[in-house]
C-alpha cells in the first residue's frame, strides 16, 4: 500500500471511530459528525441572518461603525450583543465544519469519479469563505479590524496587481474616508454573494442536498452558540489608530492566522503554501483511482417511465425524456458522467421483481455487473443449498460491514453493492422460496458512499415509498434490519445471532407466507 493510501486509510479508521463514539451520544440523525454538510449551510444561515439584521442597524462611515457597533455590544446587548456574537461563532463554526467536512470526504475518497464536480467547485469556497470572514474584520474597525486590513495588503502587495502599494492607504489616519468603508460594505455583501454562487455549483450535481440538519442537531447547536454568545461575548477592540500600531489582540484563529503565518514565513511564502494547498486540492481527482463499475443501463422495451429512478438517483444521473416509440410516454435516459453505479435506480423500478415468470428477468433499468436477474438466480440456488434451520438470507451490502463472513449452513449471504440496489420484493420472494427469515444490512444512516441507499431501502421496507414491500405477505417478525459500517461486522455478526433465535422461538412454519415454488421449480 502506497504512504497516501496509509494515510488516507488510517484517517478513514479514525473517523470511523469518531462517528461511532457521536452514534452512541447522539444517534445517526443527531451525530454531528454525520451531517457536516447540512452544519456547514445551517452555520452560513446564521451568520447571513444576524449579519443583515447587523447591516440594517449599523451607522455607516469609517468614523461612525466603531461607536454604533459599540453601543449595540453594550447598551443594547440583549438583542444587537447576542446577534453579534451569534454573527461571530456561527462563522467560527462554519469554518470548523468546512474544514471537517473536507477531511471527511477527502478520507473517504470522495474526491474522484462521478464526484469530481463537486470536490472541484467545492475548492473555492473555501477560499469565499475566508475572504467573507476576514473582511467582516475589517467592517468593526477596531485595532482588529486594522491589523488584519494592514496585513492582507501587505500580502497583495506583493503580487504585481496594484499600481502602487494598498499599504500607502494605511500610512495616515486622514488617508481613510467613508469611501473606504464603503468598499468594506461591498466586499462584505459581494464576496457572500459570490460564496452562495459557489454553494450552488457544488451541489449542482447532488439530488436532494442536505442543506439543513435534524430539527435536533439544528437547535442543539444554536443552543450552543447561544449559550457561548452569553458566557463569552464578542467585544471590539480599542478603536482604529493609524498612528499606533496594535499590540496585544484577542485573536480569531480561525480566520486570522493566515497574519501570523505570512509574519513568521513572508508574503511570497504565504502565497506559496496557499498555491500549494489549492492546487493539491484540484489535482486529488486526477490521481490513479480503482476503475469505476459500467453505469447503470436503461432497456427501452421494458421502461414504462414511472420516473422512480429519476426520484431516487442520489447524483441526477437519471433524466426522463419522451419516448422515441410511444407517443405521451417518457424513457429514462443514464447520463454516463453522473452514474455512480450504485444500483439505487435498479432496486426502484417496478419491474424488477423476481415473482415475473421469465426465464431471463430484464428490467427497465439494471446494473451490468450485478442485474435482477442474476440476483435472482443467485438467491434461489443459495436458499435451495440451506441444509441448517431456521433458514436466513442476508443482503448485505459492499460498502458497509462485510456480510459474507456471515455465511453457513443455515445463512445465505447475498451481498450487494448497495442496500439501495434491493427491490423490496425480493424480501416476500426469498420467504416464500424457503427462508424463515430476512436480514437487510447496510451503512449506517448518514454513512451511505451513495448518500440516500440507506434511507430509500428502510422507507421501502416500511410501505413509505415505491417499490414498497406487500407487508401483508410478510410478517413483520421475519424480517430484520441491520445497518453496521465496515469496522461494525461484530454489530452486524451480533444482530444476525439474535435474529436466528427469535426466529427459533417462532417455529419454521409459524406465520409464514404461503410458499411460492413455480419459480424454483421451473429451475430446478
Amino acid at each position: 500500500m502506497s504512504p497516501f493510501n496509509a494515510f488516507r486509510e488510517g484517517g478513514l479508521s479514525v473517523q470511523q471511530r469518531i462517528e461511532s463514539f457521536f452514534d452512541g451520544l447522539f444517534g445517526a440523525a443527531g451525530n454531528p459528525w454525520r451531517h457536516l454538510g447540512a452544519l456547514g449551510f445551517y452555520f452560513a444561515w446564521l451568520a447571513m441572518g444576524t449579519g443583515i439584521y447587523l447591516f440594517i442597524v449599523l451607522d455607516t462611515g469609517i468614523e461612525d461603525v466603531y461607536t454604533s457597533i459599540n453601543y449595540y455590544t453594550h447598551e443594547q446587548w440583549w438583542l444587537g450583543g447576542i446577534l453579534r456574537s451569534l454573527h461571530r461563532y456561527s462563522a467560527d463554526a462554519l469554518v470548523a465544519v468546512m474544514l471537517l467536512h473536507l477531511a471527511r470526504e477527502f478520507f473517504y475518497g470522495r474526491y474522484h469519479g462521478f464526484r469530481w464536480f463537486s470536490w472541484i467547485t467545492g475548492v473555492p469556497v473555501i477560499w469565499l469563505v475566508y475572504a467573507s470572514g476576514i473582511g467582516g474584520y475589517w467592517l468593526v474597525w477596531d485595532k482588529l479590524g486594522q491589523f488584519s486590513a494592514i496585513a492582507s495588503a501587505e500580502w497583495f502587495d506583493w503580487l504585481p496587481i496594484f499600481a502602487d502599494p494598498a499599504t500607502r492607504n494605511f500610512l495616515m489616519p486622514e488617508s481613510l474616508n467613508d469611501r473606504f468603508f464603503s468598499l468594506l460594505v461591498f466586499l462584505h455583501i459581494g464576496i457572500p454573494l459570490l460564496l452562495m454562487l459557489a454553494l450552488w455549483a457544488h451541489l449542482l450535481r447532488v439530488s436532494r442536498p442536505n442543506v439543513f440538519p435534524s430539527r435536533a442537531l439544528g437547535w442543539g447547536s444554536f443552543a450552543m452558540l447561544l449559550a457561548l454568545s452569553l458566557a463569552k461575548p464578542t467585544v471590539s477592540h480599542g478603536r482604529a489608530d493609524l498612528a499606533v500600531v496594535p499590540t496585544a489582540l484577542d485573536f480569531d484563529w480561525y480566520y486570522l492566522f493566515i497574519h501570523p503565518l505570512m509574519y513568521l514565513t513572508s508574503p511570497a511564502g504565504l502565497w506559496a503554501i496557499a498555491g500549494a494547498l489549492t492546487l493539491l486540492l484540484l489535482v486529488l481527482p486526477l490521481l490513479p483511482h480503482r476503475k469505476q463499475e459500467p453505469i447503470a443501463v436503461v432497456n427501452p422495451l421494458n421502461c414504462n417511465g414511472c420516473r422512480r429512478c429519476f426520484e431516487d438517483c442520489p447524483f441526477t444521473a437519471v433524466v426522463m425524456e419522451p419516448h422515441p416509440d410511444k407517443p405521451g410516454h417518457e424513457l429514462a435516459r443514464v447520463i454516463p458522467d453522473l452514474c455512480a453505479s450504485c444500483g439505487i435506480c435498479a432496486g426502484a423500478c417496478p419491474s424488477s421483481t423476481p415473482f415475473r415468470s421469465v426465464e431471463e428477468l430484464v428490467t427497465g433499468i439494471d446494473m451490468p455487473r450485478q442485474p435482477v436477474s442474476k440476483l435472482r438466480e443467485e438467491m434461489e440456488r443459495k436458499i435451495a443449498a440451506l441444509a441448517v434451520s431456521p433458514k436466513i438470507v442476508v443482503f448485505g451490502c459492499e460498502c458497509a460491514a462485510d456480510a459474507r463472513r456471515l455465511e453457513s449452513a443455515g445463512t445465505a449471504v447475498l451481498n450487494l453493492m448497495c442496500s439501495g440496489l434491493l427491490p423490496p420484493s425480493f424480501v416476500e420472494y426469498a420467504l416464500r422460496g424457503g427462508a424463515d427469515g430476512v436480514l437487510v444490512a447496510g451503512c449506517r444512516e448518514g454513512s451511505c458512499a451513495y448518500r440516500f441507499g440507506t434511507q430509500w431501502t428502510q422507507q421501502r421496507l416500511r410501505g413509505a415509498r415505491e417499490p414498497h414491500l406487500r407487508a401483508a405477505n410478510v410478517p413483520p417478525e421475519r424480517l430484520r434490519l441491520a445497518w453496521a459500517d465496515p469496522h461494525e461486522s461484530g454489530s452486524l455478526e451480533a444482530a444476525l445471532n439474535e435474529f436466528r433465535k427469535h426466529l427459533q422461538t417462532l417455529g419454521a412454519d409459524e406465520k409464514r407466507p404461503r410458499a411460492y415454488t413455480r419459480r424454483i421449480a421451473h429451475h430446478g
